[in-house]
């Protein structure tokens, strides 16, 4: 299978080059040139293990990998998981479930696609012999994750751009005290924003991505995606039959990544009903599935920290197939968005999409409502996924985090200690983070001075 740009001025790649580059050399977001029918693999998928089924989905992309090493890349991705089922459903009602994906490593969804594209990484430079330099930018959760699948990779040197003062302690804790020499955590002054931009325009710069062996792992890169993919056809066998076809997945998403992942799968062939996203009070997402209008506004610092985010990278992709799959209309939409911040659309396809917005009142209220009535602990994002709708039938919240990562917000809503074993041992440890200015000069600048040789 080959992969192509949202923005359609590159030739097709292979998948290992696609994850090896991360962004398109057009600046655009790599997609599979056409999308697979998974429904004659559904049954067959259906009694496979976590592991097992990310193999069996990542064998109809992965072409060029040999099937042996995919295996075994796949096999060693999923071993740090704390729970058998590696995603578990809880079920809170007849109507209410809750996919956790808060079971890795860093306590964050985000380690069901890091842990894989870790392990990619090291495989890729076992066969080419390269060193690479990652970079990535995080509002909260993507950098830890990224650096716990990267930690101990022979040949990587990491490099996360973070807002300095907006997210939270413990998520500071997990990419600051790690203790590596390779490891470098880069305070910024602004938000996610700011850092993405920067980030992205670093990998714009073809010349600077091929001297120092430029890898993403944000959610630009489309082993992130796929990886998440899995998550939604494990949920929906292991969902009662005769809830599946019914049930609503709510999402809480700021980069548009987790609900993309979602999206994808029922358009290739998963009978998904529908999403919700659920977006906190930076709710760009919410005002364009409401209004079709896509507005850039002012990030707002809140209680759910990792969805601080106005400009939705992954956005690009939903674009590119919501627009009948027009790179030039991409580029249009695109274009006109970072000149003038801001797109009307005159209609915007998005069958099967809701959305929710949560402010910061609200997510504590919230937080002790569904404490009160199931007993369930959601953390300030997973809170969003619950925010009262009307009556749409079964719904599963995907819950994105472990509480114990903001303990200040559950003890405040519900007055009890929310904590975690490696979350605790982290508070004995040195931080060690380096302030860079937000400008792809300075971080590159600060790339070379430390690229781990």
């Amino acid at each position: 299978m080959q992969f192509i740009s949202t923005r359609g001025q590159v030739p097709p790649v292979s998948f290992s080059t696609a994850v090896a580059q991360g962004l398109a050399p057009d600046a655009g977001l790599y997609l599979p040139e056409t999308l697979p029918d998974l429904k004659p693999f559904l049954k067959e998928w259906e009694g496979l293990s976590y592991a097992e089924l990310c193999e069996a989905f990542f064998s109809i992309f992965a072409t060029d990998i040999d099937p042996a090493e995919l295996k075994t890349i796949v096999a060693k991705s999923y071993t740090k998981f704390d729970h058998a089922d590696i995603a578990p459903i809880v079920k809170l009602s007849e109507e209410l479930y809750v996919l956790e994906l808060f079971h890795g490593p860093t306590l964050a969804f985000k380690d069901f696609a890091l842990q894989l594209l870790g392990n990619l990484y090291e495989a890729q430079i076992a066969r080419t012999g390269k060193p690479i330099s990652v970079l990535g930018a995080t509002s909260g959760d993507t950098g830890a994750a990224a650096i716990h699948g990267l930690l101990g990779k022979e040949g990587v040197t990491t490099f996360i751009l973070y807002p300095d003062g907006r997210i939270s302690p413990l998520q500071e804790r997990q990419m600051t005290c790690t203790g590596a020499s390779n490891v470098f955590p880069l305070a910024i002054k602004g938000s996610f924003d700011d850092a993405q931009a920067a980030m992205k325009t670093v990998f714009e710069d073809q010349e600077f991505a091929a001297e120092v062996g430029l890898s993403a792992v944000n959610s630009i890169n489309l082993a992130r995606i796929l990886a998440q993919c899995v998550y939604y056809l494990s949920a929906f066998f292991r969902l009662p039959a005769d809830v599946r076809e019914n049930v609503t997945f709510v999402v809480p998403t700021g980069n548009f990544g987790n609900v993309l992942a979602g999206w994808l799968v029922q358009r290739m062939g998963l009978p998904i009903k529908g999403f919700r996203v659920a977006t906190n009070q930076n709710d760009i997402l919410h005002r364009l599935f409401q209004t079709e209008v896509y507005k850039l506004d002012a990030v707002a610092p809140s209680l759910a920290p990792s969805m601080d985010i106005q400009v939705a990278s992954n956005f690009e992709r939903f674009l590119y197939y919501a627009e009948g799959s027009d790179p030039a209309k991409v580029r249009e939409i695109i274009q006109t968005f970072k000149d003038t911040g801001e797109y009307i659309f005159e209609e915007l396809k998005a069958e099967g999409f809701s959305s929710s917005r949560t402010d910061d009142a609200e997510i504590a209220t919230i937080i002790q409502r569904v404490y009160e009535q199931y007993g369930y602990i959601a953390d300030p994002h997973t809170a969003c996924g619950f925010a009262p709708m009307a009556d749409s039938g079964p719904e599963i919240v995907l819950s994105t985090a472990h509480p114990a990562k903001f303990p200040d917000t559950i003890q405040e809503a519900i007055g009890q200690d929310s904590t975690h074993p490696s979350l605790e041992a982290l508070k004995q440890r040195e931080i060690v983070k380096h302030a860079v200015e937000p400008t792809p000069e300075a971080i590159k600048a600060f790339m070379r001075a430390h690229i781990v040789r």
